[in-house]
């Protein structure tokens, strides 16, 4: 039995039957040559649900404390573990279009996943046009996030069309393997022995300087709001309603839409930016034509939270290694030039706050002002 940490245990407590905390990913495959889809995805089906020897967290579930979602919580064995209802096999409604794709999953990511069983599932979808499958694979943010998801899934992955999949990735096995391929492209430097008392002393000097850090970040947070601070955004400082303000219910609707991605990538390298860059300017610039279509386009900017991965390269461990920063989209600039400027300018504010702190002076950050 393990303690859940309070970063993690915070999707619990903040989550209800309006705002579900899980994530989920949905991934399109063609199928083999050859192959009957229906045959295929029941072999993978078979594979999948071999449940000997599961890792952490496939295997568990919540056990709450005494005080409920506000613990003290932990993760248990889940000693009746039905992998027949975590691995399903759905088929789609003809004709197998991406609009049907699209309604299944938006009925699968608007319901709760089961407290009392390990929190995931994962749908193996047949019916696709032009001999396609898909996967949809749903899980809890406190046990795991988008970046862990794609980990697991990379590890059932293989760029051979030829070789095919022989180990769940929710198998301690598969999760050795990709872990060793993981150290093999991202070699750690090893300490030397003499070392080991400076090391110490590094992290002692960390666990000091924490509360100064966080305590410096809680300053610039509360010049924002004393109008001192004009760059850094933050979520409910100066935010306009508009009609997208409505409440939300539990139900989800899912579309999803392509673009070239060397396109994309050379607008924010045009901009001395990110890929990320360029995608928040494509947001903010849809948002204000929506709102401007609508006549109700706010005087203040919207503003969007964007997850900021704190996940080193080969860490497959952790649940969660996430942090969210507030970009200021600046829709009520003209100009799209100006506002992938004012875009930049906010997150580079945002990494600046979270800059010189540690994951887990970041972690009491976040759960202090979000």
């Amino acid at each position: 039995m393990s303690k859940l940490p309070l970063a993690d245990a915070l999707f619990l407590v903040n989550e209800s039957r309006r705002t579900p905390m899980h994530v989920g990913g949905l991934h399109l495959f063609n199928l083999p040559d050859g192959v009957d889809d229906t045959r295929f995805l029941r072999s993978l089906s078979e594979i999948l649900r071999y449940s000997e020897d599961l890792r952490h967290p496939f295997d568990q579930r919540l056990k709450m404390g005494p005080l409920g979602a506000l613990g003290p919580m932990s993760w248990e064995d889940d000693d009746q573990l039905d992998m027949d209802y975590h691995i399903r096999h759905s088929a789609l409604p003809q004709p197998g279009r991406y609009l049907e794709l699209f309604a299944l999953v938006s009925r699968l990511h608007s319901t709760l996943l089961d407290r009392s069983r390990p929190l995931w599932e994962m749908h193996l979808i047949e019916g696709l046009q032009n001999r396609q499958f898909a996967t949809y694979f749903k899980s809890h943010h406190c046990a795991i996030d988008g970046a862990g998801s794609m980990h697991l899934l990379n590890s059932m992955y293989t760029p051979s069309a030829r070789k095919r999949v022989t180990q769940s990735p929710f198998s301690q096995a598969a999760y050795e393997n990709y872990k060793e391929l993981l150290q093999a492209a991202h070699p750690r430097k090893v300490r030397p022995r003499e070392d080991e008392v400076k090391a110490v002393a590094e992290l002692l000097r960390e666990q000091l300087g924490g509360a100064v850090n966080v305590g410096k970040a809680l300053r610039e947070y509360a010049n924002v709001w004393l109008g001192r601070n004009t760059r850094l955004a933050l979520p409910m400082h100066k935010s306009p309603r508009t009609p997208l303000s409505a409440k939300i219910t539990g139900a989800r609707r899912f579309v999803a839409q392509s673009w070239d991605f060397s396109r994309v990538r050379a607008v924010g390298k045009a901009f001395d930016g990110t890929l990320n860059d360029a995608v928040l300017g494509m947001v903010a610039g849809a948002l204000r034509r929506h709102l401007q279509a609508e006549r109700a386009l706010p005087k203040d900017s919207l503003k969007a939270m964007a997850p900021v991965s704190l996940r080193a390269s080969d860490d497959i461990d952790s649940a969660n290694a996430v942090a969210f920063m507030t970009a200021n989209l600046a829709t009520n600039q003209k100009d799209p030039a100006k506002r992938m400027r004012v875009i930049q300018d906010s997150m580079a504010a945002g990494k600046e706050q979270l800059s010189g702190m540690s994951r887990r002076e970041i972690e009491v950050y976040m759960a202090l002002t979000q």
